[in-house]
């Protein structure tokens, strides 16, 4: 990436400041692009030549970054709502800007244009800084590639597992929820619409909230705790405290959130294996680095053949990874773009894919899963199969996923008499409501992964089910 001051326009002709050019190079500007141009001027009518980090080589011509431009704001703030000064930065090139084929398809009005967003971010200005930090330019092309290489999109209430602070400081903010721009909101252009989707920097402990209820209620605490991010989810980097001690009672707020309504993250990323034997005879896991969920998911390559591979992708797609936090982004998550096969409880929907499958019943499972992912078998339970709700780990290594199926689920090639079964890669294994207290409760201390001694092994005999957490290098 270049990093440039007020170059926002394509085409010939010289260039003002973005969406704004002179003479006959006016119609030069895509109309996708200029609509997104519009909507920043309305904000911003007194910067019409912002900073920009803009890609040398365009994506269509076979650079690396998805993204066209990043521009950069300055943005007052608003002391009588407790906003603070800040750098607003917004993102050109999630969404179809040019409208003729050259990175998305089209699809004109009425629909979504591209992937349907473009992502924003406010990080709060530091006193005396006279020009925004580019960090999280970088942050917004990470992610940005993830959405082109796996086709998944970003939408409000996900969120993404980082794992190290955005700025690489001391900062105890290592994480992002995906919120919905206050200010920009969604447009509409004429190659469809466009929705702004705001990154915002959590700490481990709002991840997990996040995780083990939802993204939106996360969402709506730090809204109301000025020091947490205020109505406009400021970033602070410098931010020592979590919403839990900002205000305690928040312990409370979620722990009532995931008892009444559990939790609507319905997947995540993971390092799994699974064989009917035990441990000393199933296949490793690939050992992986230690790396964002984005950088494993969009690096990973099939170890299945190309057509079991789509298959299952679509079955999942369809079926099982929709109505999620999709927070990805573990979907934590990021999910594949969702279809409507599956209702508004997440039940499982049966494909002509997944039927292209050959079900296989199993006597006996044995599971192998690394410590982060396993850390939410704990939320899985008690969040989600507790409601009727199913949870997937999707593999990072393959297109193989493993599911958790409750009694309550449609559609699942597994039940009370045939509790374990796999169809291709994928594997269910059913849960009954008489099993689900035992088992929630042997595996609680995964919820605090820190104490947890690996590799940890929890055995039911009586259910022929055996559970292995390893840790993340092995």
């Amino acid at each position: 990436m270049d990093w440039k001051e007020g170059q926002g326009a394509v085409g010939p002709g010289q260039v003002v400041g973005p969406g704004q050019v002179t003479g006959e190079a006016q119609a030069a500007i895509p109309a996708g692009l200029e609509a997104l141009y519009v909507a920043c001027r309305a904000i911003y009518p007194d910067q019409p030549n912002p900073l920009q980090v803009t890609a040398l080589v365009k994506y269509w011509l076979g650079g690396p970054d998805p993204l066209d431009y990043i521009s950069m704001y300055a943005n007052p703030g608003n002391p009588k709502l407790n906003i603070p000064s800040h750098w607003h930065y917004v993102s050109f090139g999630c969404s179809d800007l040019h409208g003729d084929g050259r990175v998305h398809e089209q699809t004109g009005p009425g629909n979504p244009s591209g992937f349907g967003f473009e992502l924003t971010m406010r990080l709060k200005r530091e006193d005396g800084e006279k020009s925004p930090p580019t960090w999280p330019a970088a942050i917004m092309q990470a992610l940005s590639k993830y959405v082109f290489q796996s086709e998944s999109i970003l939408c409000v209430g996900d969120h993404v597992s980082w794992h190290c602070p955005l700025d690489n400081s001391e900062s105890r903010v290592q994480h992002m929820l995906m919120g919905e721009d206050p200010q920009l909101g969604s447009v509409t252009t004429p190659n469809g619409s466009v929705q702004f989707v705001q990154i915002v920097g959590v700490t481990t402990e709002e991840l997990r909230a996040a995780q083990h209820w939802n993204g939106i209620g996360v969402l709506d605490i730090i809204k109301r705790m000025p020091s947490a991010g205020g109505p406009w989810m400021v970033t602070d980097m410098r931010r020592g405290e979590s919403i839990y001690e900002l205000e305690p009672s928040v312990a409370e707020e979620v722990e009532n959130g995931i008892e009444n309504e559990g939790s609507n993250l319905s997947g995540v990323s993971a390092r799994i294996a699974w064989a009917e034997a035990e441990l000393g005879n199933m296949a490793p896991l690939s050992p992986l680095s230690p790396r964002t969920d984005i950088d494993q998911e969009s690096e990973a390559s099939p170890r299945i053949t190309h057509v079991e591979s789509e298959q299952i992708k679509n079955t999942l797609q369809k079926g099982l990874m929709q109505g999620v936090s999709k927070g990805c982004v573990t979907r934590g998550t990021l999910e594949g773009k969702a279809g409507s096969e599956a209702d508004v409880e997440g039940n499982v929907a049966t494909t002509d894919s997944a039927e292209l499958f050959v079900t296989r019943r199993l006597e006996s499972v044995h599971l192998t899963i690394n410590l982060e992912s396993g850390a939410l078998l704990p939320l899985a339970l008690r969040g989600r199969l507790k409601h009727g709700r199913h949870f997937t780990f999707k593999s990072v290594v393959d297109i193989g996923a493993v599911t958790l199926v409750p009694p309550a689920v449609a559609g699942a090639f597994v039940d009370a008499s045939c509790p374990y079964a796999s169809r291709g890669p994928w594997l269910q294994i059913f849960i009954p409501d008489d099993f689900l207290p035992a088992m929630a409760m042997d595996l609680a201390d995964l919820a605090d992964p820190e104490e947890v001694a690996l590799p940890a092994t929890f055995r039911w005999p009586s259910r022929k089910l055996t559970i292995t957490v390893v840790a993340e290098e092995i």
